[in-house]
């Protein structure tokens, strides 16, 4: 009986570990994947636990640094004790490692090519948002080095 207790627990404590370490963007809907922007430091720490690891990113002036707390899958930038920045590694279709050409077929007419990164504005929120998508030196197959959803009026 002991050991039948003992290894239920440790099935229990494996799979809430194993959770804890999967990708933040499994099982959120795109929807979900925004309202990430504008959430509390504190509930993001209560949605998704500790962060795999917290870094300080230096921006072109000293005002743009940041914290970012790292997560596997995400990245999440602070100001104060609100998330401005996401950065994933897949949304709205889009994913790390895809050609600028299927990305460009996903995001549609709206997505302002910039060449080395796509611009999208994404509307029907509470404040603006929009979505970059970064790509490899290769101009035409470059591939998809970064995804972020931020809050330009940040």
């Amino acid at each position: 009986m002991k050991q039948a207790v003992f290894f239920t627990t440790l099935l229990f404590l494996s799979l809430s570990i194993s959770a804890q370490n999967q990708p933040v963007y499994m099982g959120l809907t795109n929807d979900e994947q925004l309202s990430l922007v504008g959430m509390m430091m504190a509930d993001l720490i209560e949605r998704f636990g500790s962060p795999r690891s917290v870094i300080a990113e230096r921006g072109n002036e000293a005002w743009q640094d940041d914290v970012v707390f790292q997560y596997n899958g995400a990245d999440f930038y602070i100001y104060r004790d609100r998330i401005w920045q996401v950065k994933l590694a897949s949304t709205q279709g889009v994913s790390d490692g895809d050609r600028k050409q299927s990305v460009l077929r996903v995001l549609g007419d709206r997505a302002e090519d910039r060449g080395d990164h796509l611009l999208l504005q994404i509307t029907g929120k509470d404040w603006p948002l929009m979505m970059r998508v970064n790509f490899s030196a290769s101009a035409n197959s470059g591939l998809v080095t970064a995804i972020y959803i931020y809050r330009p009026d940040f």
